[in-house]
C-alpha cells in the first residue's frame, strides 16, 4: 500500500505522467535534454520529473558516453519492475501463478485448454477494436487491419511497433513489454505458447490465413519479443 501511495503521488503531476507515457512509447533510453525539448521545459525541471519517477522505481538510469565528446549523459529507461495500483491491495500476479501452475500439473488437456483460451482472448480483443460497420474483416483494407492490430496490441499493454512489407504479405512486429513476463520467467514454455496463441488469435480474426513465426523472445535474454507474420488478406 505504501508503494502504491508513492506511485500515485508521483503520477498526480500531469507533466510527470505524460513524461512517463512518452518514455513508454519511445522504446529507447532518453536524456534530460530530450525530455526538456519534447515538453518545452527547462532541463532542471525535466531532471526533477525523471528523478521522481526513478525514486519509485518506474525508471532506472545510468551514465553513458554519447560519443559526441564532453561529459557523459545520464540516460533514463523504463524499469523492469511491475507497476500495479490496487485499492485495497490485491495480488493478481500470485493468483495467476497459482492458476498457471495448477493447469500445468493437470497435464496435456489443461495445457491445450490454456492455449485455446489464450487464442480466444486474442480474438475477443480484436472484436473490441472493431467499430460499428467494421464487423466483417473481409471488407477492411490492409491498412485498416494493421491499425486495428496496433490499437489492440497497445490496449493489451504490449508497447508494440509494427512494420509491413511493401507487397502487404508480411508484418513484422516487436513487443517491448510483455504483460506476462514475470510469470513467463518461471513458466516460459506454457506462458510463451499461450502468448503465441493469443497473438495468433488476433491475426486470424483479421486475415484469411496467417503463418506466425517467433524470431526473438524476452525469456531468452532478448530485449523484445519479435515476430514475423505471413498473411493473406
Amino acid at each position: 500500500m505504501e508503494q502504491t501511495l508513492k506511485i500515485t503521488n508521483v503520477l498526480s503531476d500531469p507533466t510527470r505522467y505524460y513524461i512517463y507515457q512518452y518514455i513508454t512509447k519511445r522504446h529507447n533510453e532518453v536524456t534530460v535534454q530530450e525530455v526538456a525539448d519534447s515538453f518545452n521545459i527547462h532541463p532542471n525541471v525535466a531532471r526533477l520529473h525523471l528523478s521522481k519517477l526513478e525514486d519509485v522505481n518506474m525508471l532506472i538510469s545510468e551514465t553513458k558516453k554519447t560519443g559526441k565528446g564532453g561529459r557523459p549523459s545520464r540516460l533514463y529507461r523504463l524499469s523492469d519492475d511491475v507497476i500495479q495500483l490496487h485499492f485495497p491491495y490485491r495480488d493478481y500476479q500470485l493468483l495467476s501463478k497459482i492458476a498457471i501452475q495448477t493447469m500445468i500439473k493437470m497435464g496435456d488437456a489443461a495445457k491445450k485448454a490454456l492455449f485455446e483460451t489464450g487464442k480466444m482472448f486474442g480474438q475477443e480483443l480484436i472484436e473490441q477494436q472493431l467499430t460499428s460497420g467494421q464487423n466483417d474483416p473481409r471488407e477492411l483494407s490492409f491498412d485498416q487491419k494493421l491499425n486495428i492490430l496496433k490499437s489492440a496490441a497497445t490496449v493489451a499493454g504490449f508497447y508494440p511497433e509494427f512494420h509491413a512489407s511493401e507487397d502487404q504479405t508480411k508484418i513484422y512486429f516487436q513487443i517491448f513489454n510483455c504483460p506476462f513476463k514475470e510469470i513467463a520467467m518461471n513458466q516460459a514454455d506454457a506462458i510463451c505458447s499461450m502468448h503465441y496463441a493469443f497473438l495468433k488469435g488476433m491475426f486470424e480474426s483479421l486475415f484469411q490465413s496467417v503463418e506466425l513465426i517467433e524470431k526473438e523472445n524476452m525469456t531468452s535474454g532478448c530485449e523484445t519479443c519479435t515476430y514475423q507474420a505471413y498473411v493473406t488478406k
